[in-house]
C-alpha cells in the first residue's frame, strides 16, 4: 500500500509541479525590470551554454534573449528532482539529454555530443547536480573539446532574491526587482588543458555571480 501511495504521489508531482514550476517562473520573470548584456560576437557555430547550478531559474530567458530561434538541449541528471525540472523544461521549449558527471557520465556525454552534432546548442551546469558549489566538472570541457564548440557562460544577477540553504545555494529572484543577464564572449577551449580549461571558466563565472 505504501509502494502504491508513493507511485502515486510521483505520477502527480511528475503532472502539477513542472506546470505549476513554469507558471510561476513566467510570473517572476513578467513582473521584473531586465537588462541584457548579451556577447558581442555571437557565434554562427553551435555553442555550450553554461551557468552554475544555482544560477538556472532564470536562464531560459537570458538564452533566449541573444539566440532566438536556435534549438537546445540542457543536460540533466537521472534523479527524480531532476525528471520534475526536466519537464519543467519542456514548457520553455527546451528538450533535454539525460544523466550527469556522476550517474550515467558516459551516456550523457555520447547524447550530448550527439545533439550538439544534430544541430543543437547544449546548456548545462559545471557544477551540477550535487556539486561542490561553484566547481567545474570535466563533462563541460570534454563536450567543447570533442565538438569544437565555443562555451558561452551566463550570470543572471537579480538586485533582491531568496537564497534557499540548499548546498548550490539556489537563488530564486523577488518580484518586482531588477535582474542583470550576463553572458560573456565566446570561449574556445579545444587547445586548453583540462586544468587551464576549467580554471578559465570557473574564474569567468564567478565574475558575475552571487555569493
Amino acid at each position: 500500500m505504501r509502494s502504491l501511495l508513493k507511485k502515486l504521489s510521483r505520477r502527480l508531482a511528475f503532472i502539477l509541479v513542472p506546470f505549476i514550476g513554469s507558471v510561476l517562473i513566467r510570473l517572476i520573470y513578467w513582473t521584473t525590470r531586465r537588462s541584457f548584456h548579451p556577447p558581442v560576437n555571437i557565434p554562427q557555430e553551435r555553442c555550450i551554454i553554461g551557468f552554475w547550478h544555482g544560477d538556472l531559474l532564470m536562464q531560459p530567458f537570458s538564452y533566449r534573449h541573444w539566440r532566438k530561434d536556435s534549438k537546445i538541449a540542457v543536460m540533466i541528471s537521472d534523479h527524480f528532482d531532476g525528471e520534475l525540472l526536466a519537464k519543467t523544461m519542456k514548457y520553455f521549449g527546451l528538450e533535454t539529454v539525460r544523466g550527469s558527471s556522476r550517474k550515467g557520465a558516459a551516456r550523457a556525454l555520447l547524447h550530448a555530443i550527439k545533439k550538439v552534432r544534430d544541430g543543437y546548442d547544449l546548456g548545462l551546469t559545471p557544477d551540477g547536480p550535487k556539486g561542490p558549489r561553484f566547481s567545474v566538472s570535466e563533462g563541460i570541457i570534454a563536450i567543447a573539446q570533442k565538438t569544437g564548440c565555443p562555451i558561452i557562460l551566463q550570470n543572471c544577477v537579480p538586485d533582491r532574491y531568496w537564497q534557499l540553504g540548499s548546498w548550490d545555494r539556489f537563488v530564486i529572484p523577488k518580484p518586482f526587482c531588477h535582474i542583470d543577464f550576463y553572458c560573456c564572449e565566446p570561449i574556445k577551449v579545444t587547445d586548453m588543458s583540462m586544468e587551464d580549461a576549467k580554471k578559465l571558466i570557473h574564474d569567468k563565472l564567478m565574475e558575475k555571480s552571487i555569493i
